[in-house]
């Protein structure tokens, strides 16, 4: 009898401790699912929140554009100029945070760049030549057509979007139907705002010093000109000369396109991998990365400028002057510019990193340098040195003066005067004054530690 009701208290017992198992999983349950919920909703609403944001800049950005178009004076351009670059780089935060991937939005998103870089630049030209061109008129004018027919999609979409017609699908949802386009399945056109990109309106061709001008596009390297193709095995010869190694240790990784069309080469090196780039007109080096670890420092920081200098000698870059530097995990990266009778010219830029335990170059980069690099017929400078300090911040003390060439915001070249200043507070700064105009040019900070010189 005693073991009988023992047995049943025991069921009892079990029983219930199962059916309290079974609460808590399934409160559990829904609170997971309450929780996710939640999060969707969350996400939901960022999402509306991020396209309303687009909308609303677009419009914005559309009526800015518009109004530049009738601007008469300096001034009020630069302003206008100020809200359009706002407005696109706004526009562009909003469009980021979207659930699509960055070649869905590729129109939209090139679109607002060259809105925004266009209006900078047209900005810094009015300021010295008081003016707005003809050409940049029209421009504005193409700009806003452009700006207005994506304004006027997106605000549609908006609308159907707030009335349900469409909706803004969550990330995981775009991954897997980006997925599915990619086996053949889904078209991209299955996302609602595909309906905006493949009726994008035709923009204007933009001819102007920045990097989004069409003149940039069909640039070729300065360096390059006149030579002939190279092989797969011309060019792997050429990088195994560079590093004084074998050819047979280096193997093809690809064939690059683009503006510098390379060979691309493998080699197993001192414990790491090595990777070489050169041209495939001319054979030369564009590029090479040592995976190597460097435990120690053997060199010190003279010893391997002077090694890297010596390097580039040897390699067919001479006359080359030695800026600032960083030490990076015992590896010393130097910029070199190319310097033509008193004026450094900062556009024929190679960067060499060397090894502080060995000396020996395991970084390379010359593109800067293919691009720009020949001798150049420079112009006499009109504004004197003692003109140049006078355009100077009374708030700066001068250290040193050098002639430069320095780079626009396009493939475009400027001579200036060069002053390194510190100020009050011991910060140093660099100082371009314009050798033909005595305007300001450009102004960088230096940010320097025990590591190196970092230029911004």
């Amino acid at each position: 009898m005693h073991k009988q009701i023992f047995r049943r208290r025991t069921l009892v017992r079990a029983a219930s401790f199962l059916l309290a198992a079974f609460v808590v999983v399934g409160g559990l349950a829904l609170q997971a699912r309450a929780r996710a919920e939640a999060y969707r909703l969350y996400l939901e609403n960022g999402y509306r929140h991020a396209f309303a944001e687009l909308s609303a800049n677009l419009n914005e950005l559309d009526v800015a554009l518009q109004k530049g178009i009738y601007a008469t004076s300096p001034s009020m351009l630069g302003v206008l100029c100020t809200q359009i670059y706002g407005k696109a780089m706004s526009a562009q935060m909003a469009l980021g945070e979207l659930p699509y991937s960055n070649i869905e939005l590729e129109q939209t998103a090139a679109f607002l760049a060259k809105a925004g870089d266009y209006a900078a630049a047209l900005s810094r030209s009015a300021s010295v030549t008081g003016v707005c061109s003809d050409e940049q008129r029209e421009a504005l004018r193409g700009l806003s057509a452009g700006a207005s027919d994506l304004s006027a999609r997106v605000a549609g979409l908006q609308s159907d979007l707030m009335g349900g017609a469409v909706t803004l699908e969550d990330l995981e949802a775009a991954e897997a139907r980006l997925s599915a386009a990619e086996g053949g399945g889904h078209t991209l056109a299955d996302s609602s705002y595909q309906t905006v990109e493949s009726d994008f309106p035709e923009l204007p061709s933009l001819i102007y010093d920045g990097p989004f001008s069409e003149h940039i596009a069909g640039r070729t390297p300065a360096m390059l000109e006149g030579r002939e193709d190279v092989t797969q095995d011309e060019a792997r010869l050429a990088a195994a000369r560079f590093l004084d190694l074998k050819p047979e240790l280096f193997t093809l990784v690809s064939a690059g396109s683009g503006r510098l069309p390379t060979y691309s080469f493998s080699a197993m090196v001192d414990g790491g991998e090595l990777y070489v780039e050169v041209t495939r007109r001319g054979g030369l080096v564009v590029e090479l990365l040592h995976s190597r670890p460097v435990e120690s420092a053997a060199l010190s920081r003279e010893e391997a400028v002077a090694a890297a200098a010596a390097f580039l000698t040897s390699r067919g870059y001479p006359n080359m002057t030695e800026s600032y530097f960083i030490d990076q995990g015992n590896v010393l990266t130097i910029n070199f510019a190319a310097q033509q009778g008193e004026v450094l010219c900062y556009p024929d830029l190679v960067k060499v990193s060397v090894a502080l335990d060995n000396g020996r170059v395991v970084g390379f980069e010359s593109e800067g340098y293919l691009m720009n690099h020949t001798l150049r017929d420079l112009p006499r400078s009109p504004v004197s040195l003692g003109k140049a300090q006078a355009a100077l911040s009374p708030e700066l003390d001068i250290l040193s003066h050098r002639l430069a060439l320095i780079p626009t915001g396009g493939e475009y070249e400027v001579l200036t005067h060069e002053f390194k200043c510190q100020s009050a507070d011991g910060r140093h700064v660099l100082v371009y004054i314009n050798a033909q105009t005595g305007q300001e040019e450009k102004i960088l900070i230096l940010l320097e530690d025990e590591s190196g010189t970092l230029v911004i």
